[in-house]
């Protein structure tokens, strides 16, 4: 059984409000585009009013390649790793010297030596510490980055298994890419980073437990991989999205939990609750009605769509940190939808 025993969040320190956005989208994209203009209410109707940023909102303003792209994303990601993973082991009463794993989930910038590499190098962790870097996830990140983690927590008796995730989803932004999916993304994209501790349950003090990992499991749909993820191009990574997600989330995302929840003996009644990580507004009312949920039910993703944005892999883990700081308790199923296309679940204990 694997234990998460301690769960941070950090930010990067820039804010930029909705209204900005538009703003300097409009400078960027309507003299080049008539498609803006049709395009614009979507910004008022993403369900975002705010997001963080490690840039501030000119360098948006400026064209920028490869190079410059990933030196910023090097720098500041390890910087919110650092933050998260420091908070996170703080809040464990525990050094970095004590953890036994690190598992590091991200998709936005390209790193090798990993994150994890460069992390050792900012943190005091053991130079015998076992590293798993993983990359292309997506948005679905966040739920297998933490399933990666209590595996190996699980398979190793007495382990602390710490795992990351960080997404600077703004570095994305392309100003010569027109297409639809660029500017929805410029709509939604905001930056972070999450740290959880996973620890075997059997060695640790139930005083110290915020959940319980029960089980996880995965869906690839076949014949999707247009539906979501990165094209690569000239001067960074170019962003797809289909537009029929919403749709896809409707009508295939309850089969599959019904199917994972089966064989682990139970059914979306005999849970407490759902969390998920929230796309956009198109998504948090399609996994409600995917869902039968009643209203309210998707508050707490909504809160984080509107002050932070859509994160990546790193939103449903502020969405885990909200709920288990309003005393949510009981068996939820964590769900998370990535390239691949794939359906990631947590089933947990509160």
């Amino acid at each position: 059984m694997a234990t998460l025993t301690a769960l941070a969040t950090a930010l990067p320190p820039h804010v930029i409000t909705q209204r900005q956005v538009i703003d300097g989208a409009r400078r960027v994209f309507a003299a080049r585009s008539d498609a803006f203009e049709r395009l614009a209410p979507a910004f008022d109707n993403a369900g975002v009013e705010t997001r963080h940023s490690c840039v501030p909102l000119e360098w948006y303003l400026e064209p920028h390649g490869w190079p410059d792209r990933n030196a910023l994303f090097l720098r500041h990601a390890v910087d919110l790793l650092a933050k998260a993973a420091t908070r996170c082991l703080e809040r464990a009463g525990l050094a970095p010297a004590d953890v036994d794993a690190l598992v590091v989930a991200c998709s936005t910038g390209i790193a090798t030596p990993s994150l994890d590499a460069h992390l050792m190098e900012r943190l005091p962790f053991r130079r015998d510490v076992m590293r798993l870097p993983i990359f292309g996830l997506g948005c679905a990140g966040g739920v297998l980055g933490l399933a990666r983690a209590a595996a190996m927590a699980r398979a190793m008796p007495g382990a602390r298994v710490l795992f990351l995730v960080v997404e600077l989803c703004g570095l994305t932004f392309r100003q010569g890419d027109l297409r639809k999916s660029n500017m929805i993304a410029t709509a939604l994209f905001g930056d972070g980073a999450a740290a959880a501790l996973i620890e075997d349950g059997a060695a640790v003090d139930t005083r110290a437990e915020l959940a319980t990992i029960l089980a996880w499991g995965e869906h690839t749909w076949p014949d999707s991989l247009d539906i979501m993820g990165w094209t690569i191009e000239d001067d960074g990574l170019g962003v797809l999205f289909s537009r029929h997600i919403p749709t896809l989330v409707q009508t295939r995302m309850r089969a599959q939990a019904d199917r994972f929840l089966a064989t682990h003996g139970l059914s979306l009644a005999d849970l407490d609750g759902v969390i998920c990580h929230p796309g956009g507004a198109k998504v948090i009312a399609a996994l409600a009605q995917a869902f039968d949920l009643p209203d309210g039910a998707l508050d707490a993703e909504s809160e984080v769509l509107r002050h932070h944005g859509n994160m990546s892999a790193v939103t449903v883990l502020f969405v885990l940190d909200r709920r288990l700081r309003e005393g949510a308790s009981g068996r939820h199923l964590v769900t998370a939808l990535g390239p691949g296309f794939t359906a990631g679940f947590l089933l947990i204990d509160l």
